[in-house]
């Protein structure tokens, strides 16, 4: 007979994996964002800060809600910040405020955490959608 493994669920957003990755990519942005050129390009460092922390910032406030369908419009708002995220690290490219490796790693960042909040939000769609105790029973930590 086989061992029942135990599901590990998120009681907090600090627990979401693509949260701490999400923070990883703010972090990244800030770093970047301080070199000489680019922290004097206001309107593009203000932007992609306010973009990296609305990720961030939109998976907390959507976990908080309680409600899966309330989770979900948030995730896809973060969704959203992470494309506009990306798209200004083109920017900063094209402007030489970055180097192509630099580039590369920050948008690799962005791209995996697009892919982990993609796999989450098909899990959470597959679950009933009601309040946060169901999401919580049901939505295995590994999918998070």
């Amino acid at each position: 007979m086989q061992k029942r493994q135990e599901q590990q669920v998120a009681r907090r957003f600090e627990d979401l994996v693509f949260w701490q990755k999400a923070r990883e990519l703010t972090k990244t942005v800030y770093t970047l964002t301080r070199r000489d050129g680019f922290s004097r390009d206001y309107g593009l460092k203000d932007q992609i800060q306010r973009a990296a922390v609305s990720v961030m910032s939109n998976i907390a406030e959507g976990f908080g809600r309680g409600a899966n369908t309330e989770f979900l419009q948030f995730l896809f708002i973060a969704k959203g910040s992470l494309s506009e995220v990306q798209s200004q690290l083109y920017v900063a490219l094209d402007l030489g405020y970055i180097t192509e490796d630099e580039f590369h790693q920050a948008h690799i960042k962005g791209d995996h955490v697009a892919k982990m909040m993609n796999a989450f939000i098909q899990a959470l769609k597959r679950t009933e959608k009601s309040s946060l105790k169901s999401r919580k029973a049901h939505v295995p930590f590994s999918a998070i």
